[in-house]
């Protein structure tokens, strides 16, 4: 799990494409690797990946053809920033929501304006993602945990402060870009909780009244 505040800025240092999967150079910016060992979680652009290799200066990772399906790495090419955040612990700030590092999909962002000394940024999400984007809910754009702060149709808005833009990469983004994004946990659960079918969760018994009646149980 991670919280979506982001820790530092890397980069790709290389990608190696293997069938359908791709193995992933990253150099680590100025992110503390000394407690980091093989197996743990690193957050690259909101997408969980597992270290299978530390080197001096970073770390390599493996996506699966499936992850490369549903984010933005396909995309990508050496060079390209990325936003790293280590998984969390038991004693790690919660600075911004509960984030799986489970992409849901790539939004498209539709507009940029300057607002003041923030930036405002108008996204369009896959209508299937759309009816978990809430105002005033929570969203993970690259790896950065975000308030939507206007919702209309499957399009929201965001809202990136100075110190949010000077940490990520999300100063860079212009309109016609695509973006990894993750939906709120919570919402997705209580979807499930809401529309599971009660026949499912409440078996019907094939006991009736008439087989009551026949049986002697009833006069």
């Amino acid at each position: 799990m991670f919280t979506g505040i982001i820790e530092a800025v890397g980069k790709i240092a290389n990608i190696e494409r293997r069938a359908d999967d791709i193995r992933l150079t990253v150099n680590s910016g100025k992110l503390d690797l000394s407690d980091v060992k093989l197996g743990d979680s690193i957050a690259t652009n909101g997408v969980c990946l597992t270290v299978v290799k530390q080197l001096p200066n970073g770390y390599v990772a493996d996506v699966s053809a499936e992850t490369v399906a549903l984010t933005n790495f396909n995309r990508y090419q050496v060079g390209q920033a990325v936003n790293l955040e280590k998984a969390l612990t038991a004693t790690t700030r919660l600075g911004g929501h509960m984030v799986s590092g489970h992409v849901d999909g790539v939004a498209t962002v539709e507009r940029r304006e300057l607002r003041g000394k923030a930036i405002e940024f108008w996204l369009a999400a896959p209508a299937e993602l759309a009816r978990y984007i809430a105002h005033k809910g929570s969203i993970t754009i690259d790896g950065v945990s975000l308030t939507v702060n206007e919702v209309d149709g499957h399009c929201f808005r965001l809202t990136i402060v100075p110190h949010t833009a000077d940490e990520t990469t999300l100063v860079t983004l212009q309109a016609g870009q695509k973006v990894n994004i993750e939906v709120d946990l919570i919402a997705r659960y209580l979807e499930r909780l809401l529309t599971a079918n009660k026949q499912e969760q409440q078996p019907q018994s094939n006991v009736t009244m008439e087989l009551l009646a026949r049986s002697g149980f009833l006069k």
